[in-house]
């Protein structure tokens, strides 16, 4: 008798979150999951071009806009892994092989003015799309941590992209 009171309770438990209208132990949605990979792989990518940038880079403007991806990112990257652990999720800690081939090992066989227009480029790119990634998220992720994360990052990617802009321009960023 015991032994079958045991099932029906363990049997009640697992699935309480049905009857309640939600899978009881659910996994946090994918893609609340992948938006925090790409957040991660984002924010490790930039931080190590920032560096790059700062060695590898010609103009001062572009030194300068490295200096600031490595000091936003690493912060930034800091803030996610606050909000994804409030979600449940899991942050990346190293860029992946995917990124490492398309982004990091080209720029690192460039130096002096190649290396600068080639990173404004990238830069150009690479926020343009976080931006939408950010906004998506910001608008329909299903964790609250996360949306509020994605909505307080958007005004400092912003800025990154308006940067980027004026360094592909041959312009110094806004504020120098």
């Amino acid at each position: 008798m015991n032994r079958s009171f045991l099932s029906v309770c363990c049997f009640a438990i697992g699935f309480a979150g049905v009857f309640a209208g939600r899978p009881a132990f659910a996994a946090p949605p994918a893609s609340d999951q992948k938006f925090v990979d790409f957040a991660a792989q984002t924010d490790m990518v930039e931080a190590n071009l920032g560096d790059l940038a700062q060695s590898a880079g010609n103009s001062q403007a572009v030194k300068d806009y490295g200096q600031m991806l490595t000091t936003d990112h690493t912060s930034d990257y800091q803030k996610l892994q606050s909000a994804a652990q409030q979600a449940g999720l899991t942050v990346p800690t190293a860029i992946d092989a995917q990124h490492n081939k398309s982004m990091v090992g080209p720029m690192h066989a460039l130096k002096g003015a190649a290396f600068d227009k080639k990173f404004s480029h990238e830069m150009v790119s690479g926020h343009s799309e976080a931006i939408a990634m950010y906004k998506k998220e910001a608008a329909d992720g299903q964790n609250p941590a996360l949306k509020a994360y994605a909505q307080d990052t958007l005004a400092t990617l912003g800025k990154h992209l308006d940067d980027a802009k004026n360094l592909e321009q041959g312009k110094p960023p806004a504020g120098q």
